[in-house]
């Protein structure tokens, strides 16, 4: 299986850390951290990631405004993490929500759902 470069969305240094080490563990690329939604959107922008994992709360902005201005360029799987209750309604159809705190393979599962989305399906969130 390829290596997924994966662009992480999260405000909190230790929550980064932790996800970094652990993609990176499970054999993806953490090609950029961000921690605010205009950096994210510029990054997304340049470096065009594979996924994307954003967190919903920012310090400025927010991860689903973030998602909404990076997916009118083009379709990119993503997840959602948040502490909070999320619907589908709140995401859209084509989002995967990873409710923290997670386990290891919740995180895989995610990522592997979040692949499988068909590009053509998308562009609803």
């Amino acid at each position: 299986m390829k290596k997924v470069r994966i662009m992480l969305v999260e405000d909190d240094p230790l929550i980064s850390l932790y996800f970094a080490e652990l993609l990176v563990e499970m054999g993806n690329d953490v090609i950029a951290i961000e921690t605010t939604e205009s950096s994210a959107v510029e990054t997304a922008g340049r470096l065009k990631p594979d996924l994307l994992i954003i967190d919903m709360h920012l310090r400025e902005g927010s991860g689903s405004g973030a998602a909404t201005t990076i997916l009118k360029s083009g379709f990119v799987p993503h997840i959602f993490t948040t502490g909070d209750r999320l619907s589908e309604g709140e995401v859209g159809p084509d989002a995967i929500i990873l409710q923290k705190p997670f386990m290891d393979s919740a995180l895989t599962n995610a990522i592997d759902a979040a692949l499988r989305i068909e590009p053509q399906t998308a562009g609803r969130t």
